[in-house]
């Protein structure tokens, strides 16, 4: 995505990269170095500084907007969270936090304006087919 979108004239600013928890941070900042750009921790308070691209967890994407933005670890042991799942008391409580899990990762691609990028590693989570369908 980096590449294609600095092409397009989208700035590093303009990009948004997202995951489902804090363990996956680590795997989206090196994905941002890897496209030679640099990283910025989404803040609430504060924002993106020009040249950076942000970086945060999917519950922070809501009301936010990017030209482009690249929705990573889409995988089935990622989304939903099994940590969330294992939670779960009874099945009424299952119900919403499946659907709480799938609302996360459509908040995350809709942040996308110009560009949208899904990754994962097989086999991807459920929820994908949902947003292809």
């Amino acid at each position: 995505m980096a590449q294609d979108t600095v092409d397009a004239g989208v700035g590093a600013e303009e990009m948004g990269v997202f995951v489902r928890s804090s363990r996956e941070l680590k795997r989206a900042n090196m994905a941002v170095a890897a496209a030679g750009l640099n990283a910025q921790l989404l803040d609430p308070e504060a924002s993106v500084q020009t040249g950076q691209v942000a970086v945060g967890l999917m519950e922070r994407a809501k009301g936010l907007e990017f030209r482009a933005v690249a929705v990573l670890a889409c995988d089935e042991a990622i989304i939903p969270s099994q940590a969330r799942i294992d939670e779960v008391g009874d099945y009424a409580d299952l119900e919403d936090t499946w659907e709480t899990e799938r609302q996360l990762l459509y908040v995350a691609c809709t942040r996308a304006r110009d560009h949208l990028l899904v990754t994962g590693v097989a086999p991807g989570s459920e929820f994908l087919e949902d947003l292809m369908g």
